[in-house]
């Protein structure tokens, strides 16, 4: 009847307490990822009620979609034939230096017209009228595309 010689469980006489624990040292994901889902529906949601422009009425034509690479700046015309540069009201006088001023890559900026199919059409001609004898090259008018009945 011998001794053991590593004492009462073979652990070399060192026993684990079993009242402690140690601390868990793993980050619970889940939550991140639930909060990053609402937001993600939250933006996709709330993104297309982001685009702010003057509210006007654009004639249909049979033209097709442009792609674009860039946003273009545009100027738009109300039926009550006020001008806007993007979404500020603007004389006609002063559309010429604001474009120059804003035109990132200099008479090759794409400028768009938005005229409202009840604005009047020499307002419309006259802003195109300005902006093309500026010098600026690339203008264009903007529509919808006709709606198949």
């Amino acid at each position: 009847m011998g001794m053991a010689v590593g004492g009462a469980k073979g652990s070399g006489g060192r026993r684990r307490r079993s009242g402690r624990r140690s601390a868990i040292s793993e980050i619970n994901v889940t939550p991140l990822v639930d909060v990053m889902l609402v937001l993600l529906i939250i933006f996709m949601v709330a993104a297309p009620m982001m685009t702010v422009g003057v509210p006007i009425d654009l004639p249909e034509t049979q033209a097709k979609a442009m792609n674009a690479d860039t946003q273009p700046i545009t100027v738009s015309v109300n039926p009550a034939g006020e001008i806007f540069l993007q979404e500020t009201p603007i004389a006609i006088d002063e559309i010429v230096p604001k474009l120059e001023a804003i035109a990132t890559t200099g008479y090759n900026e794409r400028i768009y017209v938005r005229g409202d199919t009840n604005a009047d059409y020499g307002t419309v001609m006259q802003v195109m009228a300005r902006i093309s004898a500026a010098g600026f090259k690339n203008l264009g008018l903007v529509t919808l595309q006709e709606q198949e009945k």
